[in-house]
C-alpha cells in the first residue's frame, strides 16, 4: 500500500526533504472542507502555529509526498505527534489524478492567534514556489500577523 503525507503548511520540499528525506513529493492538491489557519500561540513558538480545521466548502493546498514508512515515524517526532501538539490524521486530496488518502498534522489547541509575519511569510513563499494559484497566495500574504 502507498502511504501519502499532504502539507498545507509546509509547502517547502527543500524542508521537507530534510524532515523527510526518503519521501519524494508527487505532486499537488487540495483538501476540500477544511482550511489553513492558526492556532496554539501560547505554546512556545514565534506566534500561533499553522494547521487545518474542517471548513465546509473551504480548501488548503497541499504538496503531496509519497511517504515512506520511516520518514512516517521521523515526522511524527518533527510534528511533536509524540508529544501530543500535532495529531497525525488522514484526509482526501484531490489530485489531477484522483483522490488519494494522505496523513496530515492537526495541532492539538484551539484556532485562534497571530503568526508571525516571519512564519507567515516563509508559507506564503512556499505556496507560491509549490505552485499554489496566484489569489490563495495573496490571501495568505494579506492575513494579520503579530
Amino acid at each position: 500500500m502507498t502511504l501519502y503525507a499532504a502539507y498545507a503548511g509546509n509547502l517547502d520540499p527543500a524542508q521537507m526533504k530534510e524532515r523527510a528525506p526518503h519521501s519524494p513529493v508527487t505532486g499537488t492538491g487540495w483538501i476540500n472542507g477544511w482550511r489553513l489557519t492558526f492556532g496554539g500561540e501560547n505554546v512556545g513558538w514565534d506566534g500561533a502555529l499553522a494547521t487545518i480545521v474542517e471548513s465546509p466548502g473551504q480548501h488548503a493546498y497541499v504538496l503531496l509526498y509519497d511517504l515512506d514508512r520511516y520518514d512516517l515515524e521521523r515526522l511524527d517526532i518533527w510534528e511533536g505527534a509524540d508529544t501530543g501538539l500535532y495529531t497525525r490524521i488522514r484526509v482526501r486530496v484531490s489530485t489531477l489524478d484522483g483522490e488519494p488518502l494522505a496523513w496530515t498534522y492537526v495541532l492539538n489547541s484551539y484556532e485562534g492567534g497571530l503568526p508571525s509575519r516571519w512564519y507567515l511569510d516563509m508559507i506564503a513563499n512556499a505556496a507560491e514556489k509549490a505552485g499554489a494559484p496566484a489569489d490563495y497566495v495573496e490571501e495568505l500574504r494579506s492575513r494579520p500577523t503579530a
